[in-house]
């Protein structure tokens, strides 16, 4: 009777472990972050997490996704770094698949930032407000600094080793200055 009752006992201990099945675990890659903001990668959707500073608990993260059609991360980069030009007069309002993101442009300290502004789901009642960024603080965020906005394309390493000698990119760009500098080194 023992035996039976230690049979039964044992298999039911293998069907339960059975039961647990292991999943693939999907990358999510970091292309850049700065404090509490970040922006990261999962196939070809983008999404920017940020500390929510519009809630009384600050330990609140938020964050917006979309896709990377027609080079949107680009884009997006590009209005954020034109604004730091010439700071536009209002917001620049943005629309995704879920939320209304407004690009808040205003000096601090004298230095121009951008914050961003998310109106969650579309609803004016929630509202979440990132801190306030510097143009350096966008680099990073955007992976400018590291080197790994060559992520933005699909296609893995072959686009970015093609980008990267096609000479119109960022990190191209550095080496001339300093042969520049150089030159009236001379």
């Amino acid at each position: 009777m023992r035996k039976i009752i230690l049979l039964i006992t044992c298999m039911f201990g293998i069907s339960v472990f059975s039961q647990i099945k292991v999943l693939k675990n999907e990358s999510l890659v970091e292309i850049g972050k700065d404090n509490s903001v970040g922006l990261y990668k999962k196939e070809d959707k983008f999404t920017v997490n940020y500390q929510d500073l519009n809630t009384a608990n600050l330990n609140t993260i938020r964050s917006f996704s979309f896709q990377n059609i027609n080079g949107d991360v680009t884009g997006l980069f590009k209005l954020i770094m034109d604004g730091f030009i010439s700071a536009p007069g209002e917001n620049i309002i943005l629309e995704l698949p879920n939320d209304i993101i407004e690009l808040h442009y205003e000096k601090n300290y004298g230095q121009p930032t951008v914050q961003f502004i998310q109106v969650i789901n579309k609803n004016r009642k929630y509202i979440g407000k990132s801190q306030f960024l510097t143009q350096k603080q966008v680099e990073k965020i955007f992976g400018r600094t590291n080197g790994k906005y060559a992520m933005y394309d699909n296609s893995g390493s072959v686009k970015p080793a093609v980008t990267k000698g096609a000479g119109n990119t960022a990190s191209t760009a550095a080496p001339a200055t300093g042969g520049t500098k150089k030159k009236s080194k001379k």
